[in-house]
């Protein structure tokens, strides 16, 4: 899929979910906690470098957690730290499975909330809109690494659209999605791709 985007091109902007953590893995909100990458994780990142190997970045930037740092680096790319680019604040969820929240509220998702102790769907999509302002001041194509819900939301407000539209984006750990445009509109031209 790669491999057919045309020359020239307009800028397009790669993500990168960060390689698998232990709670990653057991499905828990990991949020500021800073876990290190398991050696699945490890290797995750690894995977990702031949298909960064195709882009001459402008702008590398990782969220200052360790495991998106380490995946970038593992990954085979530099990245200056952006803070707005760091997970979901989780609050009292932080270290929990839905499955186990909802013990207490029925039906909840990060998506609907509430997140209580940690930031509103509307706080992360304002950093996402910040993210985004800074994308456009770049000349050239830029890599973001970064974690699985905030990048949801940053794809969503890259369309124009409501952050709550991130619910609909899943993104696995270790996977490489591509933002740009299709005649000057916002598009998805790549989402949660897995090396092969």
């Amino acid at each position: 899929m790669l491999a057919a985007m045309s020359s020239p091109r307009a800028r397009e902007v790669v993500l990168v979910r960060h390689g698998a953590t232990e709670w990653s893995t057991l499905g828990k909100h990991t949020g500021r906690t800073d876990l290190p990458l398991t050696e699945a994780g490890l290797a995750e990142a690894r995977a990702v470098a031949p298909l960064l190997a195709r882009w001459t970045f402008a702008a590398v930037l990782t969220s200052p957690l360790a495991r998106a740092v380490v995946t970038s680096r593992e990954a085979g790319l530099e990245a200056e730290p952006e803070p707005d680019l760091q997970e979901w604040d989780y609050g009292d969820c932080e270290g929990r499975t839905t499955l186990e929240i909802r013990e207490t509220d029925p039906g909840w998702t990060v998506w609907r909330g509430p997140v209580s102790g940690g930031e509103s769907i509307e706080d992360v999509a304002a950093r996402a809109d910040r993210v985004i302002a800074r994308i456009a001041a770049v000349d050239g194509d830029i890599a973001l690494f970064s974690h699985g819900h905030f990048l949801r939301v940053l794809a969503a407000r890259w369309l124009g659209l409501a952050p709550t539209t991130g619910a609909s984006l899943v993104l696995d750990t270790g996977t490489l999605s591509v933002l740009g445009t299709e005649r000057d509109t916002p598009a998805i031209r790549l989402w949660n791709g897995l090396p092969r």
